[in-house]
């Protein structure tokens, strides 16, 4: 059948970009092998010149795909299915990137990418470890490649075709007999992106991070070419690399923090997600394997740590690739792909680098250098060695806990996750920051090979008592009584406190005292500091985190569960200004944006000293992709001291018909009334009081129902129905507790001796628009946001430094050649 609107040449030619980068990548790796493994230099350039050319057109190829999808997406060509799972034509243009990485195939591809613009860095650079660090990366490009050919080979099928068709891939096979199916709404519109990723952090955290995840296979291609060719003065090469991966890595975690900061609901940047964590680890680890190559380049020590760590590292990435896309998260994490089961390939792309890699490095192990002497105590390697191992203890934890899912699957079994998943992390690793932020503080002032007793503690008891001070300071005045846990768990927060504080004091020293100032020098204490204050930040604004929210109504549209309880999320009625505590809040309008489909709910909060007045906007999104219900995006109102974090946690639409019916009763002065949520009270019969007159026109003269509204936990409201006349006509003006969904009206004179009235009752829930509202104040987080871009800095400066001393090493070699020539 001959379908109509169909675009089919840029699947074919985007499927065939994918086939000849699997073959240009083939064969760029086995010709980086033979140029690493040929000492006649003619041929070496011969494969080399072969390798070169093979991975250009790898690069042009791995382009060619993304731009041929990035066009399919962009034009709507809905007859593809990776661009109609994935995006809309209602899909605002800004987060079409983001629909191109939310599937799988569309990950592969940004790694990919970003392989193949770090290989010509390295081609560029590396020199003599070009082929050998080139043979890696094209390896990974070739196993990274059979992700996406999505072909049948003996029977089982190899990766996933981003250009396959809708109709071969969704099981609708009546809609695909009418040859112009693709006018179907459904069809037309397309499935759209993930509510949740409609968000701008997801444009531009996931090239970071997978930038990141990319650059962890250079210090790792680097460590199995010294393997390869038993020679080890790589590693003075991968240490920039390390300090860049290292950087790039941190960035992305945080972007990714700052996203659930942003988008999610649970209340912070940090809950320990499963996804959160195969993310962090790997950096963790980088972070050992950089120091231990420290380590080496200055004093001889850790060469075989610094390849088990840059080989972990990378295996770590690999894991983390297999935990998000093989599907075995996905009850365990909002972050995990589920759609293709490629669990076994996933498997082999871990296996296929970490066995030989392990198997090279036993069998070389004898011949790496290894000074047997041990450590000085009083040395900066061996202070530099333990933070190492303290880091990968950190790694290791968090994997068995992470991999519980994967444990599971293995063995059958059905190990539970704990019953507060954030603490069972925080309580170990609180002790691990401690242990970190000691050792940021006092390892640099300790030399290579040995440190003077007398002249090391004298250099380090001015930083210690003053960061001591501080932190008592911080102790005792700053308000941190977070006993939850428990009293020890409260002692291992101040610790942690001091610790972080020791860790900024003790730099800012090192700069000024060991290195006089040098900016230009100081990458290292610079990345400690904002390491340091990061932790300062995650402390203060975790164990300081309070819920503003305390729900002074009584009401709640949903039922306590784990993820919502009543008492915290206060109930707004429209244009009613509700107490919160320290608060007074209006929920004052909402709008609907027909641009991007969210709700958006304007919400006025003033002080009840009246010093402080803000709005804030959060919205919601309805969800899509098979979800019910609809996602919060929360808002935030930003001091210099703390962030108002705030999210609507229900809503209700006060657009329903309205089928209650008014309930007579017969009242007289004193009388009372049930209702379904308390008792009515009529106080007295008002007659042209002062309180009637503003609902009075001019000429009219009125009777007003004094009336008091009590509810069964004792809140009281007051209630005032009146009836006006004016020229023998009444007019009925009805009077409503809109937090009690209560219409009370005058009916008529029932008992004129008696003094008794008819008052109509009627309890309505669709009287008005009922929103619940979580508030947090997060105390001091922008210290943790502004730690993270000073320890990036650092890493920055780092590698600046490392450069240019090679720089300046390899420009003094060349002059000394020339002298040499010159004197000959």
């Amino acid at each position: 059948m001959k379908y109509n609107g169909e675009h089919l040449f840029y699947g074919e030619l985007g499927h065939g970009f994918a086939v000849l980068s699997f073959v240009a990548s083939l064969v760029a790796t086995i010709a980086f092998f033979k140029a690493s493994r040929n000492n006649l230099l003619a041929e070496q350039k011969s494969w080399i010149k072969l390798a070169r050319t093979a991975f250009f057109i790898e690069t042009i190829c791995v382009f060619g795909i993304f731009l041929t999808l990035y066009y399919i997406i962009s034009n709507h060509y809905h007859e593809y299915y990776y661009a109609w799972n994935h995006s809309s034509r209602s899909l605002e243009k800004k987060y079409l990137f983001a629909s191109f990485w939310e599937g799988q195939e569309g990950s592969f591809m940004l790694w990919n990418i970003w392989h193949c613009v770090l290989g010509w860095i390295l081609i560029w650079r590396a020199k003599k470890w070009e082929a050998p660090v080139l043979m890696v990366i094209s390896f990974a490009q070739v196993c990274i490649a059979t992700m996406l050919l999505g072909i049948y080979f003996f029977g089982a099928k190899v990766g996933s075709n981003p250009f396959a068709l809708l109709r071969n891939e969704l099981n609708a096979p009546v809609l695909f007999t009418n040859p112009d199916y693709l006018q179907f709404p459904k069809i037309y519109e397309g499935n759209d992106l993930n509510a949740l990723l409609q968000n701008y952090w997801m444009v531009i955290h996931p090239p970071v991070l997978f930038l990141g995840f990319a650059s962890t296979i250079v210090p790792f291609a680097y460590a199995i070419g010294g393997l390869v060719k038993n020679d080890h003065s790589w590693t003075k090469y991968a240490i920039p690399w390390a300090a860049f991966s290292g950087a790039v890595l941190a960035t992305g975690i945080m972007m990714g923090a700052a996203w659930a900061y942003e988008s999610l609901t649970f209340g912070g940047y940090w809950v320990w997600d499963p996804v959160e964590n195969a993310s962090l680890v790997p950096w963790i680890m980088m972070i050992a394997g950089l120091h231990t190559n420290l380590v080496y380049k200055s004093s001889g020590y850790s060469l075989k740590s610094t390849y088990i760590f840059y080989i972990l590292s990378f295996t770590l990435v690999l894991y983390s690739t297999f935990l998000t896309r093989s599907g075995i998260l996905g009850d365990t994490s909002v972050h995990a792909f589920t759609e293709q089961d490629m669990t076994t390939q996933l498997v082999c792309f871990i296996l296929i680098f970490f066995i030989p890699a392990m198997v090279l490095y036993f069998y070389r192990s004898k011949k790496i250098p290894t000074i047997h002497k041990e450590e000085n105590t009083y040395s900066r390697e061996f202070w530099m060695f333990i933070g190492a191992l303290v880091l990968c203890l950190s790694s290791i934890i968090i994997t068995a806990k992470t991999s519980i899912p994967v444990y599971n699957k293995i063995f059958g079994t059905n190990v539970a996750e704990p019953e507060d998943p954030v603490f069972s992390y925080n309580q170990i690793q609180v002790f691990i920051a401690i242990i970190i932020g000691v050792l940021t503080a006092i390892t640099q002032y300790f030399k290579y090979k040995n440190t003077s007793k007398n002249v090391f503690y004298k250099k380090i008891l001015t930083p210690t008592i003053i960061a001591l001070a501080i932190s008592l300071c911080i102790s005792f005045f700053g308000n941190i009584n977070y006993d939850v846990k428990g009293a020890g768990f409260m002692v291992a927060i101040h610790i942690a406190m001091f610790a972080a504080v020791y860790g900024v004091v003790a730099n800012f020293a090192y700069i000024w005292i060991g290195l006089k100032g040098k900016m230009k020098s100081a990458g290292a204490s610079i990345a400690h500091i904002g390491f340091a204050l990061a932790l300062m930040g995650i402390i203060i604004s975790s164990s300081r985190k309070a819920v503003l929210s305390e729900n002074t109504t009584g009401i709640a549209l949903l039922q306590k569960s784990k993820d919502y309880d009543p008492a915290e999320n206060i109930t707004l009625f429209k244009g009613i200004k509700t107490d919160m505590g320290k608060y007074d809040v209006t929920y004052t309008r909402d709008t609907f944006n027909t641009s991007n489909h969210k709700k958006y709910f304007e919400l006025q909060f003033i002080s009840k000293d009246g010093k402080d007045k803000f709005n804030v906007y959060p919205d919601v999104i309805k969800n899509n992709k098979g979800q019910e219900g609809n996602s919060a995006n929360p808002d935030k109102k930003h001091y210099w001291n703390r962030d108002i974090f705030v999210y609507v946690s229900a809503m209700q639409n006060g657009t329903t018909d309205d089928t209650s019916k008014f309930r007579p009763v017969d009242m007289k002065a004193g009388d009372s009334v049930f209702y379904s949520n308390g008792v009515i009270i009529l106080n007295s019969v008002v007659k042209n009081a002062d309180s009637l007159n503003k609902k009075l026109l001019p000429g009219e003269v009125g009777i007003g129902m004094n009336m008091t509204v009590i509810t069964k936990d004792g809140r009281e409201y007051k209630a005032m129905p009146v009836v006006a006349l004016k020229d023998n006509q009444l007019r009925n003006i009805p009077d409503t507790v809109i937090a009690q969904s209560l219409i009370i009206k005058f009916n008529k004179l029932a008992d004129a001796d008696g003094g008794k009235i008819e008052l109509g009752i009627k309890e309505d829930q669709s009287i008005q628009d009922i929103i619940t509202l979580k508030v947090y104040q997060f105390p001091f987080i922008n210290v943790l946001w502004i730690g993270i871009i000073i320890m990036v800095t650092g890493f920055i400066l780092s590698i600046i430094q490392r450069v240019r001393t090679m720089a300046s090493i390899k420009s003094s070699k060349k002059r000394i050649l020339v002298a040499e020539k010159i004197k000959a």
